[in-house]
């Protein structure tokens, strides 16, 4: 009987296990990856801002990056706020 009462218990534990694997671990994945590609920005990259806004990046400091949308139009931006970089071959 005892044996049966512990059956219980692993629905629950499957549960737990299908949640993890489906819901928290491609999280965390993607957010290792969009924190390497922060920590990897350097002039010259061509970004597009999480809000859409596209521009060159023209110097860039540990928590900002200054970004150049048009001439004579320099804009900065927390890193963080940068959504992705674009690559020219693309």
């Amino acid at each position: 009987m005892e044996q049966l009462a512990g059956l219980g218990f692993l629905p629950i534990i499957l549960l737990f296990v299908l949640f993890y694997f489906m819901l928290i671990r491609p999280q965390q994945k993607q957010q290792k990856q969009r924190q390497e590609m922060i920590n990897n920005l350097k002039k010259g990259d061509r970004v597009i801002t999480i809000g859409g806004i596209h521009g060159l990046i023209t110097d860039i400091s540990e928590n900002e990056v200054t970004l150049r949308v048009a001439d004579n139009v320099n804009i900065k931006f927390n890193k963080n706020g940068v959504g992705q970089v674009i690559n020219d071959e693309e």
